[in-house]
């Protein structure tokens, strides 16, 4: 009941929340995020990573005679993205408290919502309960980007819209074809789909049929143009939802969904996809270094390191897969703690043009360490959480392929580049008429720092914690992935 009730928690109380009214209402979801770690944390507690059969779980019958069952659970990957879901949304949600939003209750309603349906995603042991949650992930964002976002709003979560409904269409169809090749009367548990022969063409296009929807959410090259202009337009929780969070729903697909039940397919496409990610990887480094804009900057970042995790998932091997699935923490992590100093520096400037900042760090020497401790970790220091990720994904990929191994690892160059020019271009030089009277961040900004902060250094410094929780299920995924 524990995966059932971290699902249900934020979905009543977004139900709830559009019906009171004030600034009460981002309090009512501090405390309902807060009351959702407590219970993801006590998970963790009576959570036995060996066990790699779902725990917690719960089963209701949901269309009993087509043999669909409301169904999920979690392993340790599953655990490991349920806690980056709750530790995040709070603080989120604390991002928030220093700004007011118009209609406030739907606002908060509309986080909480997207926070009951990731985890959902993450805990789907159902092929149409996975797919009815991976649609249900998209409402809130949208509306989110729609509402509370910039000037050409409309026309970006249009395109957002676009994109991954046409992706979603594809796995609809990949999931109805595999549904109907279970025996008997079908079922659409993930345990029976598992089990399903397909022939080595039927894996070819039920592979693409998959991947298109997941590579469209992470996104990596070509299915990625939506990206940066949403995570621009769409208001700082929206984008830190997206870019923390949702983006590693693709990533956990590709993970659950798509390598153990089209192992032929995977074994055929895996190099032209590591070649795109790494095509990506170069591709958005290179539009980082040029950018201006601090918020589009973070967001082709942002998409070069999904790039990296994508090439390590398809690498096959234990070094990438664990480098996938401990960056997915580290990125959500370091990403949401850059788009919020972003936010924090644009509220005061009322700019995000990397031109117009210059020597903040004179009146802000607290936020400096905050925003050096995140883009450290971001460009992968040792100690900090972005090097046990970065080492693991080159090692898969250099373990796969030397050439592409050597040529992903250019991403460390790129990464120091656009990073550190960027940190120097807002935080170092001379003081202008914009930057001169900028103030340092208040005890409710720092409250939303400081434990990303203690995550980058914990994760750095004992990974083992963290690779630990991840590793059996890892395991169990490849061997169905390769056969060995």
């Amino acid at each position: 009941m524990l995966t059932l009730s971290l699902i249900l928690i934020p979905a009543i109380a977004s139900l709830l929340l559009p019906f009171i009214k004030g600034e009460i209402t981002k309090t009512i979801a501090f405390v309902v995020a807060l009351a959702e770690l407590a219970v993801a944390l006590f998970a963790i507690t009576q959570f036995s990573p060996d066990i790699v059969t779902p725990q917690f779980a719960y089963d209701y019958p949901w269309i009993a005679s087509m043999g669909v069952h409301f169904s999920g659970g979690m392993d340790g990957i599953s655990m490991l993205l349920v806690l980056l879901t709750t530790i995040l949304t709070p603080l989120i949600v604390l991002s928030t408290f220093g700004y007011s939003y118009n209609h406030s209750s739907a606002f908060y309603a509309l986080i909480l919502l997207m926070e009951a349906a990731l985890i959902g995603v993450f805990t789907s042991q159902d092929a149409f309960v996975f797919y009815l949650f991976w649609e249900a992930a998209l409402i809130p964002v949208y509306f989110l980007a729609a509402i509370w976002g910039g000037e050409k709003r409309i026309a970006i979560t249009f395109k957002f819209f676009i994109y991954t409904i046409f992706g979603s269409l594809f796995m609809l169809v990949a999931l109805v074809y595999l549904y109907m090749q279970t025996p008997g009367s079908h079922s659409s548990a993930i345990a029976d789909i598992y089990k399903v022969a397909l022939d080595s063409h039927t894996q070819s296009w039920v592979f693409w049929a998959l991947f298109i929807a997941f590579a469209i959410k992470m996104p990596i090259f070509p299915f990625h143009t939506w990206q940066p202009d949403t995570y621009t337009e769409s208001p700082t929780p929206a984008t830190m939802l997206l870019s923390g969070i949702m983006l590693k729903m693709g990533i956990y697909g590709v993970i659950r969904w798509l390598l153990p039940i089209v192992p032929a397919g995977v074994a055929q496409w895996s190099t032209t996809v590591i070649i795109l990610s790494i095509i990506g990887i170069i591709y958005g480094s290179i539009i980082a270094i040029q950018q201006k804009d601090l918020k589009k900057l973070l967001a082709y970042s942002s998409f070069a390191h999904v790039g990296l995790m994508a090439a390590g998932v398809f690498s096959l091997t234990l070094k990438g897969m664990q480098g996938a699935v401990i960056q997915m923490l580290a990125h959500g992590i370091n990403v949401v703690g850059l788009f919020f100093v972003a936010e924090i520096i644009q509220r005061r400037l009322r700019t995000r043009d990397i031109d117009r900042m210059g020597g903040i760090t004179q009146n802000t020497p607290v936020l400096t360490v905050f925003f050096m401790i995140l883009m450290l970790g971001s460009v992968a220091l040792p100690l900090t959480n972005g090097f046990v990720g970065e080492f693991l994904l080159l090692s898969g990929v250099y373990e796969f392929n030397h050439w592409y191994g050597a040529i992903a690892g250019l991403t460390i160059i790129f990464g120091a580049v656009y990073m550190l020019k960027m940190f120097q271009g807002v935080m170092f030089g001379e003081q202008n008429h914009w930057t001169e009277k900028v103030t340092d961040i208040t005890l409710t900004e720092s409250a939303v720092l400081l434990p990303l902060v203690v995550l980058v250094f914990w994760m750095g410094v004992a990974p083992g914690s963290f690779l630990k929780l991840t590793e059996p299920a890892v395991i169990q995924i490849l061997q169905l992935a390769t056969g060995k």
